[in-house]
């Protein structure tokens, strides 16, 4: 079993190089926003029931996962590396692929905040994520994450860890898989 960690800021093209990857392994993806936008309609973001259910759902297929029989699983995220609560969140899950003997690697991407922002308008963004059609809000959102957390590793956070940080900036979401697949012999 493989846990895939593929994380990094708002529209840098996590669900999009996860979706390349999975269409080059026999990996599947979870993305982000299958949580999110099924507990939308129900309860406002960042209220405590929109948190409390979105994780619920997620660690309950986190479990599940890592106990089947499938070749493992891609989970993009945007983690807030500045955030303990954050931070927990990631070392529970990880703790519960790695119970079931489970490879973790941890996959961290990173464009610039222009390619970003033009990313965030993006049909296949749009049509995974309904969330993200209100453009000023999710533009706001973009750029108020972005200056109040960290969202891209600075340091060696990831010493002795299974990690690969790739600026795909000028990349595409295919080259960007495929490099990932081909660092990790996946």
């Amino acid at each position: 079993m493989k846990f895939i960690i593929l994380f990094g800021p708002l529209a840098v093209g996590k669900m999009t190089v996860g979706q390349e990857l999975e269409k080059l392994t026999d990996l599947k993806l979870f993305h982000n926003h299958m949580t999110i936008e099924m507990v939308l309609p129900f309860f406002e973001m960042h209220t405590e029931s929109f948190k409390k259910l979105v994780s619920s759902y997620r660690i309950q297929m986190f479990e599940e996962v890592a106990k089947s029989n499938l070749a493992g699983l891609i989970f993009t995220y945007v983690w807030e590396l500045d955030q303990k609560n954050d931070c927990d969140f990631i070392d529970h899950v990880v703790e519960i692929f790695e119970k079931e003997n489970a490879s973790v690697y941890y996959i961290e991407l990173e464009a610039d905040a222009e390619e970003r922002l033009r990313r965030n308008k993006s049909a296949n963004r749009l049509k995974h994520k309904p969330s993200k059609r209100n453009f000023k809000a999710s533009e706001e959102e973009l750029q108020d994450t972005s200056r109040n957390h960290i969202l891209n590793s600075r340091t060696n956070e990831f010493q002795n860890k299974i990690y690969f940080k790739i600026d795909n900036t000028k990349l595409t979401a295919k080259k960007t898989a495929r490099m990932i697949k081909q660092r990790f012999d996946l």
